[in-house]
């Protein structure tokens, strides 16, 4: 679908009348997607997706809180979704805003100001200021957020059980705004999984693994 969909090929999807009210009382969703706010990153019209495709969470900075992860639970528990996408996306407000000093973030409304220390104590100071190119820094940063993002789905022993019997992949990606494109480049699967348990036996520390082409591998699922 995103490949349709940055070489303006995109099919856009409607539904029909019969068709949207078969909806009213059922969805089948193949996806879930935390994603963010930002008006320039439409989920569903990235992906060229039409109704009942997706089950899409989106908020600012594309961030776990308690209401995020109980919709995406439900994603994953009720409606039985196959797969997890967390989607950051090129010149993120949230994340450049969470790089302000402590003291101005200080200064924001309590709710807004809360969300970017949430998302600031996900970012490694030290490795972002090593880059000093402005376009390197922010795909570090945003994508340094995704990770964080994916390997805290990564503690709902619940969803890992999904992920080891082969019902679920955890996966991350990058959208840039500039070229349509989406970039899939952190993933959770079965293996994945066998390999973070092996390795928590002696490093309580989730092992990062690269994606091995989540879209190739399912078929023609809603994120293609």
């Amino acid at each position: 679908g995103n490949t349709r969909f940055w070489m303006n090929v995109a099919k856009r999807p409607e539904r029909s009348a019969f068709e949207r009210r078969a909806l009213i009382s059922k969805q089948f969703p193949l996806t879930a997607i935390l994603g963010c706010s930002d008006s320039r990153v439409p989920t569903e019209i990235i992906f060229d997706q039409g109704l009942g495709d997706m089950f899409v969470v989106r908020v600012a900075g594309n961030c776990l809180d308690n209401t995020t992860t109980g919709s995406l639970q439900y994603a994953v528990y009720h409606l039985k979704v196959k797969v997890l996408l967390v989607l950051g996306h090129e010149g993120c407000g949230a994340i450049k805003a969470a790089q302000l000093p402590d003291l101005q973030i200080a200064g924001e409304p309590e709710c807004l100001g809360n969300l970017l220390s949430v998302l600031k104590r996900g970012l490694c100071d030290d490795s972002l200021k090593a880059v000093r190119d402005a376009k390197a820094h922010d795909r570090e940063a945003v994508t340094q957020n995704v990770k964080r993002q994916v390997e805290k789905l990564t503690e709902d022993e619940g969803m890992m059980q999904k992920v080891k019997k082969g019902e679920l992949i955890i996966v991350g990606a990058l959208y840039e705004i500039s070229s349509g494109i989406v970039d899939f480049f952190h993933e959770v699967d079965a293996i994945a999984a066998r390999n973070i348990e092996a390795q928590e036996r002696a490093v309580p520390k989730v092992k990062r693994q690269p994606s091995r082409g989540v879209l190739t591998r399912l078929g023609d699922e809603p994120t293609s």
